[in-house]
């Protein structure tokens, strides 16, 4: 049988287009596939910034006490005594005027369920000369609270929040073990040793 040159050649062009538009096509898909996922992204992104649009807080607006501070406040390290856990510090009026009824305000985390309790501990003496110092204290259930932190000082006329400084104060002294006596009774006669060859025991 005698192969026919022309249809050789038509066989090749044939599958020279096939190969063209196959490739074609894959271009094309890629093409589409590119452009959807710029879309997916450009609308992903575009989701991400309104949400955070409409979400973000509005500014912090500061509603601390303003001007010098009137005060100095001490905080000691929290010490445990038979199962309760102890703060305290002294507060110094470091202003020209009379300070009045001060309170330092504390705020205690709970462990059980993780709230806030705000207490106010009373400054005695309840006046405070300018460069006079008082003390406060709180003794409060070790296993109540896990956390405490200073949040404030008030003073009169109507409990005011009035500015003051803070520092650390004394640190909580190092746990003291008492040693302990332990008495030995002697199992044998007095004058026999405890442990012989001939008298053998243990020693508890």
């Amino acid at each position: 049988m005698i192969n026919n040159p022309f249809h050789q050649e038509e066989a090749i062009e044939q599958q020279h287009d096939s190969n063209r538009r196959l490739l074609l096509g894959v271009v094309c898909a890629v093409a589409v596939t590119a452009l959807l996922v710029a879309g997916y992204a450009y609308i992903r992104r575009y989701h991400t910034q309104r949400i955070l649009a409409e979400n973000t807080p509005p500014p912090v607006v500061d509603s601390g006490p303003k001007g010098p501070p009137l005060a100095h406040v001490v905080v000691d390290e929290p010490t445990l005594q038979k199962g309760f856990t102890v703060i305290g510090g002294v507060v110094k009026n470091t202003s020209d005027r009379e300070l009045s009824s001060l309170s330092v305000m504390m705020e205690l985390r709970r462990r059980k369920d993780g709230g806030v309790e705000e207490v106010a501990l009373p400054v005695s003496p309840s006046v405070l000369q300018p460069q006079q110092e008082g003390a406060y204290s709180l003794r409060a259930q070790a296993q109540d609270f896990a956390s405490i932190r200073l949040a404030g000082l008030k003073a009169e006329p109507q409990s005011t929040v009035i500015a003051y400084t803070s520092s650390q104060g004394k640190k909580r002294p190092p746990e003291r073990f008492e040693p302990k006596t332990i008495v030995v009774k002697r199992s044998g006669r007095p004058g026999e040793f405890i442990n012989t060859p001939d008298n053998p025991g243990r020693i508890p």
